[in-house]
Formats: structure tokens, sequence, C-alpha cells
């Protein structure tokens, strides 16, 4: 048994506001674990065909939302692995509840100008699409850090390197893990 062992036993459900890297830190803790990757918003995708952008301008934002939380409910009733999801599937109360019940949630958190300047260099967010990130940023923030709160574990990831990132996640986790053992 290594020391990484007790957090293979349960999905870990990355949480957070775009840009924060849930998808690329969710791959490198994913492999620094040993575990599969899977990413949201891309089996979205897939299950949808068609890319998110193409979902939000066709359907709108509640078939997306709908979509995501059945996909989500699927990939947690796989076997344990990483899981990135999108920006605002946690403020579902109800994929909240599913994270909670199968995975460890863990929100990724940062600082709002960093996110504004990551995002910035895309144009591939719908929810972006023609406006000032960081105004976008503060709103959702606004909006969502309650619902985020709830996640089981919070680290503030500044704007550090993944792989510090991932370290911090680790850490976190392992704390989390010892305080509700027996």
């Amino acid at each position: 048994m290594d020391r990484f062992d007790p957090l293979r036993r349960r999905t870990i459900a990355l949480v957070g506001l775009m840009g924060v890297g849930k998808s690329s830190v969710g791959r490198r803790l994913a492999s620094a674990l040993d575990l599969p990757f899977r990413d949201a918003d891309a089996e979205v995708e897939a299950a949808a065909g068609r890319s998110i952008s193409d979902i939000f301008a066709d359907l709108g934002e509640a078939v997306f939302r709908e979509g995501e939380r059945r996909v989500i409910a699927r990939l947690l009733d796989q076997p344990p692995h990483v899981l990135a999801t999108g920006g605002g599937a946690f403020m579902n109360a109800e994929t909240r509840a599913l994270i909670k019940s199968k995975a460890v949630s863990v929100w990724l958190k940062a600082d709002l100008e960093v996110l504004a300047r990551r995002v910035g260099r895309k144009d591939n967010r719908p929810l972006l699409a023609g406006k000032d990130p960081l105004e976008v940023l503060r709103a959702q923030a606004e909006a969502r850090y309650p619902a985020y709160a709830e996640a089981d574990v919070t680290v503030e990831t500044g704007d550090s390197a993944h792989h510090v990132t991932v370290d911090q996640v680790i850490r976190a986790l392992s704390d989390h893990l010892e305080t509700r053992a027996p």
C-alpha cells in the first residue's frame, strides 16, 4: 500500500470557476495518483455530438445544464477517477448532492484577475462571448462561491504552476481524509 491509496478510493471532483485549471490540474492529478481522468465538458460534447458553444447557442444553457447533470451522474457511477466538472455544474443542487455522496469535492480557487487573464486568451467560452472576462468572473464568483464553499476541500491555487497546485491538492485531500478517519 502506498501513501496515495486512500486518495484512490473515491472519485475526486474538481469544482471552481472557468480558467482555474480543473482540466489541466485534473489531468496531472489523475496521472500523479494513477487514476483515470474524466472531463465533464468533453463527456457532454461526446454525448451530445456537438460543442458546448453549439449547445448553448442552439438549445440554451438550461438544456446544457440538464445534459451536464445526467453525464456527471453517469460518471459518478464509474470506478474512482479524477473528474473535472464544468464551472456551473456544482450550482445544480442535485449534481452537488450526487458529488457529495459519491465523490470528494475540491474547490480550486484563484484570484479573479488571474482567471480573467487566463480565460481572456481563448474565445471558446460561451459565457464570455463579447463580454469583459473580469466582469463575468466577478458576477460568477458572487453567484457561485456560496455553492463552491460546500466542497469538501478548498485549495487556493494562486498563479502557481499546475504541478504546484497538484501537490497542494494531494496534501489537502490527504489532510481531509486523515481528519475524517475514525
